[in-house]
């Protein structure tokens, strides 16, 4: 059994793919009119800072992930770390992202659809893409990642032909030597308050490091494939985002040119390459929001069936695996559910209430690192111990805490509210005598 999940694992490259397409990383043409607004004109800068406190979280994951052959993400590390209670808390509070971002793709993939295809009802598009990514999904991790590869591989190769042009025209236009500029990254601009809000609202984008830790118990040999893997994924999501919104914003030091800044990407194409590139680049980006609602997706099944595993929920249906198909089948049922709601939801309200989520996650993971190492194994001898048990965990939950200062004030309402439901659901538990029965089985 043993080599027979070696050899039907995820390799390496694979969980990197599907956590590059969980970022989807075509998004940085979608956000880059509100990102360019928000920082005044620097948003590669904003995406350069906030993959330095990425990376400082990544790095914290990669070392739980090295312990433990269990996926869970931060909800795992945490149980494990600060104990039950802790750990259903950042579990529930993860389930808000984790649940919604699938719903996001399923809404951007229908919205463009329905641009390219207005005949058909964008009803009818919400109902087709979740058919699609539900059914996927059903079927053995090695498909998805599959796809995944297609898909990315895709959009990146539209990404290289965005630059081409955007070099040449410049070139032709402006001289080659007008590309020898550092105006993109700090655009005479030393204001560095209002970049900070930037940063607060990229770093999101760099979440599929935290979905690839759910891929444990599917991946080859998972305490040295995860490790590499969040780390791996990181830096190429944060390669790609700087990359790109680098020539974006060389192209558009301004956002005087568009009519509707907060929706940039098909004037971006307009602008670059004519109708034909704009036509092809927002066919891409669909594939795009395809690849990252089919990797969202599993993200959520897995961390549902590994609550349900666990006795957070119903063990019967979230616990529940197709032994034929290796899928937690009735989490991945779940999942589709949840995203037909973007038939009625709109797109900036649930993009504000991912970062909740999400920033519990970051927070508690590093706050583990230093529970973990520091007080329970003690490690605290040598400057090396010091570093990287006290001093680096300290610094990412400080990176933290000024994106908390800077969450919109919708998300933290809703947070309070889901946080407050979770309360309700724990001690309806407790009453109900049904203990949280942890770590039950991989």
């Amino acid at each position: 059994m043993e080599s027979e999940n070696k050899r039907k694992g995820l390799s390496l490259w694979q969980v990197v793919v599907i956590g590059v397409a969980y970022m989807a990383p075509a998004t940085v043409f979608d956000t880059f009119g509100i990102i360019s607004r928000v920082t005044e004109g620097r948003v590669p800068l904003a995406y350069i800072l906030a993959l330095f406190a990425m990376l400082l979280t990544a790095f914290s994951y990669a070392r739980f992930s090295k312990l433990t052959p269990k996926s869970g993400s931060a909800y795992t590390y945490t149980t494990e770390t600060c104990g039950k209670t802790a750990g259903f808390f950042v579990g529930w509070c993860s389930l808000i992202d984790y649940l919604l971002i699938p719903l996001v793709n399923v809404l951007l993939a229908s919205f463009y659809l329905h641009a390219l295809m207005p005949d058909i009802a964008y009803t009818t598009w919400v109902v087709i893409m979740v058919g699609i990514i539900t059914l996927i999904n059903s079927f053995r991790i090695n498909i998805l990642a599959n796809f995944s590869f297609i898909f990315i591989a895709a959009t990146i190769s539209m990404m290289l032909v965005f630059i081409f042009l955007v070099v040449t025209g410049m070139g032709h236009s402006q001289g080659y030597q007008s590309l020898a500029t550092m105006t993109p990254l700090f655009n005479g601009n030393p204001e560095y308050l209002t970049l900070l809000t930037g940063v607060s609202l990229v770093c999101f984008s760099y979440l599929g490091f935290d979905a690839v830790s759910t891929l444990a118990h599917e991946s080859r040999n998972p305490t040295k494939t995860i490790p590499r893997a969040i780390m791996l994924t990181t830096l190429l999501g944060g390669l790609i985002f700087i990359t790109v919104s680098w020539f974006v914003q060389l192209s558009f030091p301004t956002l005087e040119q568009f009519k509707n800044p907060d929706e940039a990407l098909p004037e971006i194409a307009l602008f670059v390459g004519g109708v034909f590139f704009q036509s092809a680049l927002l066919t891409v980006q669909i594939m795009n929001a395809f690849a990252s609602g089919l990797a969202s997706h599993a993200s959520a099944s897995r961390l549902l069936y590994i609550m349900g595993r666990d006795g957070v929920f119903n063990q019967k249906i979230f616990g529940y695996v197709n032994h034929r198909l290796g899928t937690p089948l009735y989490s991945i049922f779940f999942v589709g559910l949840i995203s037909l709601l973007a038939i009625t939801v709109d797109l900036a309200t649930v993009v504000s209430l991912v970062s909740f989520g999400a920033l519990i996650a970051f927070t508690m993971v590093n706050f583990s690192v230093f529970m973990k190492f520091f007080v329970i194994r003690k490690e605290r001898a040598g400057l090396k111990n010091i570093f990287f048990n006290l001093l680096l965990p300290l610094a990412s939950v400080l990176c933290l805490l000024g994106l908390w200062v800077h969450l919109e004030k919708s998300a933290l309402e809703f947070g309070g509210v889901w946080l407050l439901a979770g309360v309700l659901l724990l001690l309806y538990k407790r009453i109900r005598k049904q203990p949280l029965s942890f770590g039950a089985t991989t």
